[in-house]
């Protein structure tokens, strides 16, 4: 039985081609990027061309790119460097970012360093950037904004130089997690209000633990890891130097199809939409999924009956991968807490599936089909 996989905001597949360029970094290449000999300097040639490499496709200074483990590393890099060594004391964020950002935000407030604001959403689930600029104004500490490009579970997307204007307008630092954008849509670093963003390579088909964080120019932070002068004494620790190859090739790749795949993986999505509309009685999608949103995500809310509450259970006996909310909470079904923020409604379960190019129509037909019987 084919199994059919729809949860490519969690992760995706590794490409091939990025596999490829990873291989001779994994059998021969395998010198440590901090050793003098011949090794050693083929090994930090690499990652430098990979920096460039970023650096281009995101239009930024390859010195304002940092390779990381992934977004959760580069988040809490950020966030902790904007409170202990920029001065922010008072940091406005929502509850519905990524848990990366919400518990280091709440581990810095608990320890007493920074006090914390949350920024109303709005019934679409998209932010109140009224709300933003009230909380922007009547704070008496320097600001430090943290809000997601793209949430992970709705799709929402957040107009980034909006909000990161108002950040300028009132003195404040702003870090946005890119995790679900960067490789999904076009970035132009030097032309956007932004101190720090975020990726993760395993969301484009790169290598999973492989990451980066970019921090603008003008900013001078001290590292969140110690003990060696890796990343220019930004980040200590033998680079991932694979995962760092590889995650640079799947950009380029990414990049150089993001037109044409953006075009099919959103007709999917909306084939989807209407033939769940057409067969499904009862369902509604959070969120803003036709408007300003991610093409690749789409949630659902299932009418709570017996059957329904044990649906991603009984997807997965079906062999159809998809999640209940982000991965990084499932095992253990709390429910979600960005739809808890926008529609906690106790009689809805809500599915998220995410798609890539390797989906199809037929896939989806199958899905429909099954959800008749579960639901």
């Amino acid at each position: 039985m084919q199994r059919i996989y729809l949860d490519n905001a969690a992760t995706t597949s590794l490409d091939p081609e990025v596999l490829e360029a990873m291989m001779p970094y994994l059998k021969e290449k395998f010198g440590n990027p901090s050793s003098i000999y011949s090794y050693g300097r083929e090994s930090r040639l690499a990652i430098e061309s990979a920096r460039k490499t970023v650096g281009k496709i995101l239009n930024a200074h390859p010195a304002e790119i940092f390779f990381t483990s992934g977004g959760t590393e580069s988040s809490n890099t950020a966030i902790t460097a904007a409170v202990r060594d920029l001065g922010c004391k008072h940091i406005i964020t929502s509850q519905m970012e990524h848990h990366a950002t919400l518990h280091t935000v709440e581990h810095l407030h608990k320890m007493g360093e920074a006090a914390v604001s949350y920024v109303e959403p709005l019934a679409n689930g998209h932010i109140d950037l009224e709300d933003l600029e009230h909380k922007l104004a009547d704070s008496e500490d320097k600001c430090l904004v943290t809000l997601m490009h793209a949430n992970n579970e709705i799709g929402n997307m957040l107009d980034i130089h909006a909000v990161g204007k108002l950040c300028k307008s009132y003195g404040a630092i702003f870090h946005s997690d890119t995790v679900q954008t960067v490789g999904h849509f076009p970035f132009d670093l030097r032309n956007t209000p932004v101190h720090f963003i975020t990726a993760a390579g395993h969301k484009f088909h790169g290598p999973k633990g492989a990451g980066i964080l970019y921090i603008n120019e003008n900013v001078r932070i001290h590292p969140y890891i110690h003990g060696g002068s890796q990343e220019r004494n930004m980040r200590a620790g033998t680079e991932n130097l694979y995962g760092i190859v590889g995650f640079a090739r799947a950009l380029e790749l990414a990049t150089a199809r993001q037109e044409e795949d953006s075009v099919y993986i959103k007709s999917l999505k909306v084939y989807m939409m209407d033939q769940m509309n057409k067969h499904l009685k009862g369902i509604f999608f959070n969120g803003d999924p036709l408007g300003k949103s991610l093409y690749a995500v789409l949630s659902v809310s299932f009418p709570k009956t017996e059957k329904s509450e044990m649906i991603l259970f009984n997807l997965d006996i079906n062999n159809i991968c998809a999640s209940g909310g982000s991965a990084c909470t499932s095992g253990v079904e709390q429910g979600s807490h960005v739809i808890r923020a926008i529609n906690n409604n106790p009689n809805q379960v809500t599915v998220r599936f995410s798609f890539s190019r390797h989906n199809t129509r037929d896939e989806i037909d199958i899905l429909v089909d099954k959800l008749k019987d579960l639901v």
